[in-house]
This record gives structure tokens, C-alpha cells and sequence, in this order.
């Protein structure tokens, strides 16, 4: 791979770790848990079971990335707290 053609991939240098975060601080455990209704992020959440269930299952990674990606093209939400 060129390094022309990782510059143009958004998950290029970006963790699972920071993926999940971002997932987090954007949507909050309960909204993400609406968006992708995975038990990682319903029943009892933490960023390291989530990590780990991620890694070993290949269709809810595509998902959790696919939903960091459109997260990407949108403006931040305003926090209420």
C-alpha cells in the first residue's frame, strides 16, 4: 500500500480504542446502544468489553466503523451536560 492510497482512507492510523471513544463521546452509551443494538452496548457497557467483543467479531466491527465514518461527515453535537 502507497502512502497515497492510506491517506485517503478515513480508519488509517485510528484504533479500535479510538473509534469506540469517539463512538462515546458523540452518542452517549444509551443512543449508541439504539444505533447499533449490540449487548457490548446495552447490558452493562465499558469500553474494554466492548474492545474485546469488537475484536472477535468481524459484522459488528464493519458496523461500529461504518457508523464512526458517517459520525465523521457530520457537524459534533452540543453536549447537554
Amino acid at each position: 500500500m502507497t502512502s497515497e492510497q492510506s491517506g485517503k482512507d478515513p480508519l488509517h492510523g485510528v484504533t479500535l480504542e479510538q473509534i469506540v471513544n469517539h463512538l462515546l463521546a458523540y452518542y452517549g452509551w444509551e443512543k449508541l446502544g439504539k444505533r447499533i443494538n449490540i449487548r457490548c452496548f446495552t447490558s452493562d457497557p465499558s469500553v474494554q468489553s466492548s474492545l474485546k467483543f469488537l475484536r472477535r467479531t468481524p459484522w459488528a466491527r464493519q458496523k461500529v466503523e461504518s457508523l464512526y465514518l458517517a459520525t465523521l461527515t457530520h457537524r459534533p453535537r452540543k453536549s447537554k451536560i
